[in-house]
């Protein structure tokens, strides 16, 4: 089963007073790498995260957006009497007397740096939270799994259809090797016998079966097509395994490509020069298709 290393997962869950919302996206990548935001105060938990991710992801790159929204409670927030006292003294200072007693003078001086102390979350509260959080993080994976599973469909199918036609073009081959070799013979003896014949002199058939045996001998490429028929047949073994190889797919179809260049290289043939190129626009398709393979 093939796994598309794009893909998009999102989840939302609500716990304890908390909201959480995680948000995953892939892009390929020859290794794995993590790249994490998450709300302030959370950082402690990036190692938890990782190892969950990697459970279901092993290459490409992923974006994990984690964030979390604790409801606030009574005493999250606490006025500074100290900082608020100090600048209040300040701002006498400037105006050369006091500052009117009413509160609702003083509110403005809430608004300013320090007076109000933020809330903060503590390590333990963090390891607390962290269930929750790893409950929605992994429906996010879920639904990234869903997504790069039904890409992976779709991948498949454009493989096999490619690796279709590397076979096919394949079989022209292989029909049209012996051929080669008589051509061959038959223009040489054509070509010799038509320049001795102007001598008055005729063709030494051991001389001629010598050279058509070297020609062969060079020509030769069953060799290569018994390899390429292999690796088609490994790749659809690869294509249709239980895990996603998209490394060994990327292998396989170097390996193609080597031994279509050896058979054009080798074949010294026209008819056969055009099927290889037809073997090597679909092994490039193959090719750029599996960089997104997981």
């Amino acid at each position: 089963m093939l796994l598309s290393m794009t893909g998009h997962g999102e989840a939302h869950g609500q716990a304890d007073g908390l909201s959480i919302t995680a948000e995953l996206r892939t892009v390929n990548n020859r290794y794995f790498k993590l790249h994490l935001r998450i709300t302030e105060g959370y950082a402690a938990l990036e190692p938890q995260i990782e190892e969950l991710v990697r459970q279901q992801i092993r290459r490409g790159t992923v974006q994990v957006h984690l964030e979390v929204d604790r409801q606030p409670r009574p005493d999250d927030y606490r006025i500074d009497l100290d900082v608020l006292a100090g600048y209040r003294q300040q701002l006498e200072a400037v105006v050369g007397g006091p500052l009117p007693r009413d509160a609702s003078q003083l509110l403005p001086l809430l608004t300013l740096p320090g007076v109000v102390r933020q809330p903060h979350v503590g390590l333990e509260e963090v390891e607390a939270h962290w269930p929750a959080m790893a409950r929605v993080l992994q429906q996010a994976l879920a639904h990234l799994h869903a997504m790069r599973v039904e890409e992976g469909r779709a991948m498949a199918a454009d493989l096999t259809a490619n690796a279709a036609v590397v076979a096919q073009e394949l079989e022209q081959i292989a029909a049209r090797a012996p051929q080669v070799v008589a051509a061959f013979r038959n223009r040489l003896t054509e070509r010799v016998n038509s320049l001795l014949a102007e001598l008055g002199q005729s063709a030494d058939p051991a001389t001629l079966v010598r050279e058509v045996a070297l020609f062969a001998e060079r020509s030769d490429i069953s060799e290569e097509i018994v390899r390429l028929r292999s690796h088609l047949a490994q790749f659809d073994a690869v294509l249709n395994a239980p895990q996603s190889q998209g490394k060994k797919l990327d292998f396989l179809v170097q390996e193609m490509f080597r031994e279509a260049n050896t058979i054009a290289a080798k074949a010294n043939d026209a008819q056969i020069a055009r099927h290889v190129i037809e073997i090597k626009a679909a092994i490039e398709r193959m090719r750029e298709m599996i960089q997104n393979v997981e």
